[in-house]
């Protein structure tokens, strides 16, 4: 598991998702922020039918203190050359929260143009630095793993190769997360709360696809799962977002059973777009239990697993 994650999978036939012009995302974002508003929660009142759920865009654009116009060519997906205070007017208009609105403002940025050199590098993709895997390596009480925007396991230590050895038993997911919860039926079962965890992973993809829309692997990552996924499909098409940071996640693991975790993921303080993930259980617990049996699992069988994951990758 200690490759770039990378395997032969269907997408590879499938035509990319191009993501690099923005605007329809602009648009659908602005229009699902704005039909989740009341008029009551805005403060606003409500005067005849109404044709829209949310606000009306008049209303938006009284809001936040911008002409009708101006608001609607916003809504249209220009967001070219908005200015911050406008951005900043817009998201509390739109009550937006803190991951919404640096969507907002990573869509804006992405408005402009195209970062070449980025993107390009982008392309290639960040490396993990020896330092960053000897510290995932260094901690074999712990699931750990190293994951990239895209939500690919990039390299794992033994105890998380072993929590995460349903993902590397298949072979078309290429160690991703995403593929995995939304292609293998056995996703299902190893993630408890399998709903919860498909929507942050969507919603994960989302403000990448808005951070960097030039991303051609992550582009053709989003129109595989979109193609193949009736499940993605209509998450993808909330234009709900989400950053991963801490969290409690319920496995369901083949050999341990059920475990009760807590997540950390942690940004490497770089452009790589990195993240440390790690696992714990609280002492004295039957997910700590777990844990160790599960450690002595992979001791007894972790060459024979990781020889087959690294043939796979």
């Amino acid at each position: 598991m200690r490759g770039t994650g990378r395997v032969p999978h269907p997408s590879r036939g499938l035509p990319p998702l191009v993501l690099m012009d923005n605007r329809d995302a602009v648009s659908a974002f602005l229009r699902s922020r704005r039909d989740r508003i009341t008029p009551d929660q805005a403060g606003l009142p409500a005067y005849g039918q109404r044709r829209v759920p949310g606000l009306r865009r008049g209303e938006v654009a009284t809001l936040a203190g911008v002409s009708v116009e101006y608001y609607t060519r916003l809504e249209r997906g220009n967001l070219k050359g908005v200015s911050d205070s406008v951005l900043d007017a817009l998201s509390k208009a739109l009550r937006l929260d803190d991951t919404e609105r640096i969507y907002l403002y990573d869509l804006a940025r992405a408005a402009g143009p195209a970062p070449r050199a980025r993107a390009r590098q982008r392309e290639v993709g960040p490396k993990v630095r020896p330092s960053v895997a000897r510290i995932v390596e260094g901690m074999p009480g712990l699931p750990a793993y190293v994951m990239n925007n895209r939500l690919d396991a990039l390299t794992a230590n033994s105890l998380g190769r072993a929590l995460y050895s349903e993902v590397y038993a298949d072979p078309t997911c290429g160690a991703n997360v995403a593929r995995f919860a939304f292609l293998n039926p056995a996703a299902r079962r190893f993630y408890v709360d399998w709903e919860r965890m498909a929507r942050f992973a969507v919603g994960a993809l989302r403000v990448e696809a808005g951070k960097n829309p030039y991303d051609r692997e992550l582009s053709n990552l989003i129109g595989e799962l979109s193609t193949r996924s009736d499940s993605f499909r209509v998450l993808w098409g909330s234009h709900d977002v989400h950053v991963f940071r801490d969290s409690t996640k319920r496995l369901r693991h083949p050999v341990v059973g059920d475990l009760e975790l807590d997540q950390e993921t942690m940004s490497l303080p770089d452009e790589s777009g990195l993240s440390v993930v790690v696992y714990s259980a609280p002492p004295a617990t039957a997910a700590e239990d777990a844990l160790k049996l599960l450690a002595n699992w992979s001791a007894t069988t972790g060459p024979e697993r990781d020889a087959i994951s690294e043939s796979r990758l």
